[in-house]
């Protein structure tokens, strides 16, 4: 019994020394892929928030939208944790896809509030 709480303990300790090795650098943040997405979705973000100030969306059509880029953020997070700190290629094209539709959902409620 006093074997499987030491291995356990041990185990413990080990998990959490490599979680913390296997922190992001500042490379992987920035990987271009990584780099690109976060941008998009950057810009996303500030057109919805300007348009809702601007009367072009209601907060509640800005809190959606900006809850799925959200959502969209964390999943690039996600993938880039399972990649090393970078995402691929294929994770680049399912991210922008995702994002496109996102772009399009808030095109189409700008153009339902008109």
């Amino acid at each position: 019994m006093k074997s499987i709480v030491t291995a356990a303990v041990i185990s413990t300790v080990m998990l959490a020394v490599s979680g913390s090795a296997m922190a992001e650098t500042q490379w992987q943040k920035d990987h271009p892929r990584r780099a690109e997405v976060n941008s998009r979705i950057n810009n996303q973000n500030a057109k919805t928030h300007n348009e809702v100030a601007n009367g072009k969306l209601t907060p509640a059509q800005g809190a959606q939208l900006h809850k799925e880029d959200h959502q969209i953020r964390q999943e690039e997070r996600t993938m880039a944790a399972q990649h090393g700190g970078h995402i691929t290629k294929q994770d680049q094209r399912i991210l922008n896809r995702q994002e496109n539709q996102v772009n399009a959902q808030r095109r189409a409620e700008i153009r339902g509030n008109q």
